[in-house]
């Protein structure tokens, strides 16, 4: 299986719908190819079947017999790529550093090299008795990042 040509296919699929980006190209055994997308507004089961479509309508499975799935992001996974955290900018995230230190805060603003978490803490009055609540911020820079999740809330 010429996996040049299947990605090139699945990029043009994503070229037309620029909210649409690709998460993980994956060939896996027996010819199985794991296509992952995310859309800075979601995507819809449409996109979905139109993507598959294009691949699958430019292949031949007589030349070569192989097995499609064209998914969406599950929410409960880590975010893999830039444009994911930009798409959650102003939502809780759970991260977890390479140094194994863990920040819960609020997604405040993304660049190219890192994120910016925010979140309020109790901490102890500097004169007399007592805790006061203040706001904290984290930069964390992407290579720095071994695991990072959108908090779920309901």
């Amino acid at each position: 299986m010429d996996q040049e040509i299947i990605k090139r296919l699945v990029d043009e699929a994503l070229e037309e719908n620029e909210k649409l980006y690709l998460i993980e190209l994956s060939f896996l055994a027996n010819n199985k190819i794991f296509v992952e997308i995310d859309g800075d507004i979601g995507v819809n089961l449409k996109e979905c079947m139109r993507i598959s479509r294009h691949v699958e309508h430019n292949l031949d499975r007589e030349e070569e017999d192989f097995e499609l799935e064209v998914t969406t992001v599950d929410i409960t996974k880590p975010l893999k790529v830039k444009r994911q955290y930009l798409k959650n900018i102003g939502k809780t995230l759970k991260v977890k550093k390479v140094d194994n230190q863990k920040f819960e805060g609020t997604l405040k603003n993304v660049d190219d090299n890192e994120i910016l978490l925010e979140w309020k803490a109790r901490v102890p009055k500097p004169i007399g008795k007592g805790k006061v609540t203040v706001v904290k911020t984290t930069a964390v820079a992407f290579k720095n990042i071994q695991e990072a999740k959108v908090k779920i809330i309901f």
